[in-house]
């Protein structure tokens, strides 16, 4: 007799729900499913074989469908009384010369909705450093970022200068852009309007303590 899988035997653990979410973003972002070897290297599993235990079981709850003998034989389904939420990917840090975006700064994929912010949240940064301690901004914090070319004086911005990305209060003068922190022990950033160096990256939308997501 075949068994009927019960509402509590299809409900997906925390940690599923974050496996699932993560796949879901990569799939956004690509167009295609991730391989076992990007799912352990995406989450941080020791080897392949682990993501394919959780694709297991994600299987036997009826989250993912595994189609064999292809390496991204992998498809989503939705489950009833699993409602999906957005995703966010987390960069970590950015190269030089290197869009912020790139697959190679994605650290993984966080399950906060973009919508929650206005404007819509692009992207979660992570911060480095105390320089916008006075802002409540600190060290670890995820900053939800969406992406602009252009600022108000007074918004707090991401922007890269040489081949650095830092986040900054943006001030425009007639002649400077001023990137000024929000601790007295550290120094403006100021470059010449126009500089080749300098590009604005996004305006800060949001921010969630790195202790939230744990």
């Amino acid at each position: 007799m075949r068994t009927v899988p019960t509402p509590e035997s299809t409900r997906l653990t925390p940690r599923q729900r974050q496996i699932l979410d993560w796949i879901r973003g990569y799939i956004d972002a690509r167009g295609m499913p991730p391989t076992r070897a990007e799912i352990a290297a995406g989450l941080g599993f020791s080897t392949a074989s682990s993501a394919e235990d959780h694709l297991q079981a994600l299987a036997r709850k009826g989250a993912v469908e595994l189609i064999p003998g292809a390496s991204r034989g992998l498809r989503v389904k939705d489950i009833a009384g699993e409602p999906r939420q957005g995703t966010l990917p987390l960069i970590g840090r950015v190269a030089a010369g290197q869009p912020i975006l790139a697959h190679e700064h994605v650290e993984a994929h966080y399950r906060v909705d973009p919508d929650l912010f206005a404007p819509r949240a692009d992207y979660l940064l992570r911060v480095r450093g105390m320089s916008m301690r006075d802002a409540g901004i600190l060290d670890g914090d995820l900053l939800a970022v969406h992406r602009a070319t252009e600022a108000r004086n007074g918004q707090i911005v991401v922007a890269r200068v040489a081949d650095d990305v830092t986040v900054k209060r943006f001030r425009r003068t007639r002649t400077t852009i001023e990137l000024l922190p929000e601790n007295p022990d550290f120094q403006p950033i100021v470059v010449p309007f126009g500089d080749v160096d300098f590009e604005l990256e996004g305006i800060a939308v949001g921010l969630v303590r790195n202790n939230m997501m744990s």
